[in-house]
């Protein structure tokens, strides 16, 4: 097939940033795919307890890989302003140091979730009933954490050159084959969670061998040679700049995540099972709006790496309109089909009945979210990493932990336990948007100077 290219640099706006994320929609629910597969499999054939044990552990994976995850974006944005600015000599540079990293932060993600999956599920105060199983899941699934951080390094990389399309179809045949797995470990073999994650595990082994081929068949600037597989010093500094603050933020989301999950638990197995089916059907609505976010971050970080600041409002305001656009449309359709979608995980009407109330107070009005992390995307690619971290840390981690700690605590529901997302959101995108006018005068101010 041609591969249509992506000019980030110039020409019509909308249907660039339209075409740049319509694989990574794609790539996303792919990946997301991976974990509802496995909580449809145990739901229907190992029953609400296991379901439970899945769902449960989202939060406290999200935790262990954010600062790692948050690595791979410094890699892109690293990569992209050198392939703004036509230095192919230091896009090697930071491709081959970019996968040294992938390669390092998995082992130590394996480690650390193979040796502290119960410590830190006690932590959280998980049901007994589901302890156990829920730290067999974790412990299989952290098996494959080497190729899940090999393939987040890999897409980053192809991303920052505008190629969408080739991290999609190694997770198309990845989750085809997770599928496949799921239903023979679990139905034939019966390894209930441990079937699951083992399934999931292989998949993304899969996944992370396609996109090393793909890097080292690429004849371009990307082009991937273990031979020249080390860690540039400079490189490093440059992606630790960004892509620390980025895994700061997305652990300090999970942190408040993980208190949520806590305090959820606290409302029994029904909920935990009902809650989780949601939170996966909402990853989905949250996975399309991630694409906009992303493509806001790699069309910034080559404009500023060309020299094109001007051009950082326009693709600013071209990603808001498409994630205001896609939230709202999958949000509300995602509830107003919400029995359907949730019958799917569960048939039990109690489980059902608990994740509707979820989805009426969160899934309806997810763009919110989508609006602020846009903003997040802009202000990265203009290299200003740390404010957002610092705004993150305040709007919405300090928030809900206050709010749980007050509010919730005397009014002990769990629909004012949800009403801490959207509050968050909106405090967060407002001050996102302030950070992000003075961050880009600064950037114009300093442009001007320069020219």
């Amino acid at each position: 097939m041609k591969r249509r290219k992506i000019d980030m640099l110039g020409g019509n706006l909308y249907s660039n940033v339209f075409w740049f994320s319509l694989p990574v929609i794609a790539s996303g629910i792919m990946q997301l795919l991976f974990n509802a597969i496995d909580m449809i499999v145990v739901g229907k054939f190992s029953g609400n307890a296991s379901m439970a044990a899945v769902s449960s552990t989202g939060a406290l994976v999200n935790l262990i890989t954010n600062l790692f995850i948050g690595l791979s974006i410094g890699s892109s944005v690293c990569v992209a302003r050198r392939l703004g600015k036509n230095d192919y000599t230091e896009v090697s540079k930071a491709v081959h140091t970019s996968i040294a990293v992938s390669f390092v932060s998995g082992l130590i993600l394996t480690i650390v979730g193979v040796l502290l999956a119960k410590p830190l599920l006690q932590m959280m105060e998980s049901p007994e009933d589901v302890l156990d199983l829920s730290a067999l899941y974790l412990r299989v699934y952290f098996t494959g954490m080497l190729a899940t951080m090999v393939y987040n390094f890999g897409s980053a990389i192809l991303r920052a050159k505008g190629d969408t399309k080739r991290p999609l179809y190694a997770l198309i045949i990845a989750g085809v084959l997770n599928a496949l797995l799921n239903l023979f470990f679990v139905i034939s073999l019966h390894m209930d969670v441990a079937g699951v994650g083992l399934a999931s595990s292989i998949s993304s082994y899969v996944s992370a061998i396609i996109i090393l081929y793909v890097l080292v068949a690429d004849d371009s600037a990307i082009h991937l040679d273990f031979r020249n597989l080390k860690i540039d010093g400079e490189v490093l500094k440059e992606i630790a700049t960004v892509g620390i603050p980025a895994g700061i933020q997305g652990t300090v989301f999970s942190i408040s995540n993980v208190v949520i999950q806590s305090s959820i638990n606290s409302f029994g197995t029904i909920v935990m099972a009902g809650n989780g089916a949601a939170s996966s059907i909402e990853g989905f609505v949250y996975n399309i709006m991630n694409s906009f976010y992303q493509c806001c971050l790699t069309f910034t970080s080559q404009n500023v790496g060309a020299g094109q600041i001007k051009r950082v409002p326009k693709i600013l305001i071209a990603c808001e309109f498409f994630v205001i656009l896609s939230g709202v449309i999958t949000g509300v359709g995602a509830y107003r089909a919400g029995n359907f979608l949730l019958g799917i995980y569960n048939s039990d009407p109690e489980v059902i009945q608990a994740g509707l109330i979820r989805m009426s107070l969160v899934c309806q009005i997810y763009f919110l979210c989508g609006i602020m992390d846009v903003f997040v995307g802009s202000l990265r690619g203009m290299g200003a990493s740390f404010g957002p971290m610092i705004v993150s840390l305040v709007g919405v981690c300090i928030f809900r932990l206050v709010w749980i700690a007050t509010y919730f605590r005397s009014h002990h529901t769990i629909q004012v336990l949800y009403a801490s997302y959207p509050i968050t959101w909106i405090l967060t995108a407002f001050i996102h948007f302030l950070t992000f006018l003075l961050v880009y005068h600064n950037r114009k101010k300093k442009a001007a100077l320069s020219a």
